[in-house]
């Protein structure tokens, strides 16, 4: 499973984004709890006539940045234990069912009710394991997007009141913001990204492409094949 870029975002995603000179329309509370501070005047001392209508992926954006990018990497770190431990204790059940079912006819009934109860026991703690580890990778995954996310809307202000964008629209969940077209001139993922580089510098990050990163998977679900024994 993704982190899958199909996460919740507290920016609201989806929602149309409008800009004025003063100040963008907030749509959380991570914005609203930190005021964005007014967009530098440029050099001829008049700020653009805000009249352009751009589109950006505020999610690809976020992915694609390189904090973006660090923050994933260490949540996929962060997790890849677990990750392991889910594979290594999924591959215990399906080894006992193999087992249980090569070797059925050959038990008694005591011991098939052994063996079916064991393993019972440890598909549930399989189970269990897994919605806790995907609960709180989801938990991490949240809080490093609404983090992001605030900073990143900081940007997009900073962005649209300098280059003169009156509406900046979300395209990052077609449900709610249905795009059917854009000029490619409208879409300004990539410099939203490099704009967010630029006030947010990683040390040690080199210059790169941008695009949007892989987001870090979270824990895999165990396999349904097959069937728990029957008790006798």
């Amino acid at each position: 499973m993704r982190i899958a870029k199909k996460q919740i975002l507290a920016l609201g995603l989806g929602l149309i984004m409008v800009f004025s000179s003063a100040a963008v329309a907030q749509t959380t509370s991570a914005s609203a709890a930190a005021p964005v501070s007014p967009a530098a005047t440029p050099a001829g001392g008049t700020v653009p006539a805000a009249t352009k209508m751009g589109v950006v992926h505020i999610q690809d954006a976020i992915l694609a940045t390189e904090e973006g990018k660090k923050e994933f990497d260490a949540l996929q770190q962060r997790f890849s234990p677990k990750q392991t431990q889910l594979k290594n204790l999924n591959d215990e059940v399906e080894n006992l069912k193999k087992q249980y079912q090569t070797q059925a006819d050959k038990l008694s009934d005591e011991e098939k009710s052994t063996r079916a109860k064991a393993i019972d026991s440890k598909q549930k703690a399989l189970q269990r394991d897994y919605e806790d580890a995907q609960g709180e990778f989801q938990q991490a995954e949240q809080e490093v997007m609404n983090r992001l996310g605030a900073k990143m809307l900081k940007t997009l202000e900073k962005y649209a009141q300098a280059n003169g964008y009156a509406i900046i629209m979300d395209v990052s969940n077609p449900q709610t913001s249905p795009v059917l077209w854009a000029t490619q001139g409208n879409v300004i993922t990539k410099e939203l990204v490099d704009a967010y580089n630029a006030d947010n510098p990683v040390a040690g990050a080199a210059p790169k492409a941008a695009g949007a990163a892989p987001a870090a998977k979270a824990p895999a679900r165990p396999p349904v094949s097959g069937t728990t024994p029957k008790k006798p």
